[in-house]
């Protein structure tokens, strides 16, 4: 964990009230592990404004810059415009500065080689999936990316997932992109034809309790990465905890998102309890 004050290289809409921000940050790109997240503040917010959460979607080098010259490091944030924060940071241009705090949190573990890998994200949780994609495909996996989304304008970076080789799969609410309908409806297809397979997921809460339920039914193994409001992303604050399994009512068992997290075994999350406190947030962006 690093604190990095550093600079915008790009910020620019990708679909309506979605953003991708690409941010300089030398030394991060060979420590961020698929799952991880970063704290991120700007001047522009006001001194009583926490840092905002926000999964890493990717990191990469600058080509021009990586050949025997001093290497530009970057890292990628998609998020999407729902409050203050986040307005803000989408006024955003090249050069403006910004303070990092991160990589935080647990990330994925890669699971068995050879056995099928299914991911599903709906939404601004499709962000963690795509270092995950990558890092299987390096190892020699076949994988394959289930996208939902309420409309087609929820629908993030295809493109970019295919190119990495991840085999893509889309289906959105009102049948406006792909197929007619929810993302678990295609993932009870494929775990008919993959039995054995692996899955890993990042969404809403109610879309991941689905999943998990489905899971369970199919007996294979799920990891998911929650989203949460988060003031401090070290667990401090025990703002974004989650109930854990094993522990009575009366004797409950709690987590923190932010360090035993953002990435879970399912099995050891109580989906009865399982709404983190602010959700919607790590994936991509809270307010």
């Amino acid at each position: 964990m690093k604190n990095y004050k550093t600079i915008v290289l790009s910020n620019h809409e990708i679909s309506p009230d979605y953003f991708r921000m690409r941010i300089l940050s030398p030394g991060f790109a060979a420590k961020a592990q698929p799952g991880q997240f970063v704290m991120v503040r700007t001047e522009l917010m006001l001194p009583t404004m926490l840092r905002r959460p926000f999964g890493i979607f990717r990191v990469g080098c600058l080509p021009a810059e990586c050949d025997g010259l001093p290497p530009r490091e970057y890292m990628e944030i998609l998020y999407k415009v729902v409050g203050q924060g986040t307005k803000i940071l989408s006024e955003l241009h090249q050069g403006d500065r910004v303070e990092l705090l991160g990589p935080l949190g647990s990330g994925f573990d890669l699971g068995t080689p050879g056995k099928a890998k299914l991911l599903v994200g709906g939404g601004i949780g499709l962000v963690p999936l795509f270092m995950l994609g990558e890092a299987l495909i390096k190892r020699g996996e076949k994988v394959r990316l289930l996208m939902g989304g309420r409309t087609r304008d929820d629908i993030l970076a295809v493109t970019e997932f295919e190119r990495s080789g991840v085999e893509t799969y889309v289906s959105t609410d009102d049948g406006s992109l792909g197929e007619n309908g929810l993302v678990t409806k295609v993932l009870e297809r494929k775990l008919g034809k993959h039995p054995d397979a692996e899955v890993f997921a990042c969404g809403p809460t109610p879309m991941l309790s689905a999943v998990a339920n489905m899971c369970a039914a199919h007996n294979v193994s799920l990891q998911v990465s929650l989203e949460a409001h988060m003031a401090c992303g070290v667990g401090a604050c025990l703002g974004c905890v989650v109930k854990g399994v094993g522990h009575s009512d009366s004797n409950p068992h709690y987590l923190c998102t932010c360090k035993a997290g953002p990435v879970f075994n399912a099995a050891d999350l109580d989906w009865g309890k399982a709404v983190v406190a602010g959700s919607d947030c790590a994936g991509g962006g809270c307010k």
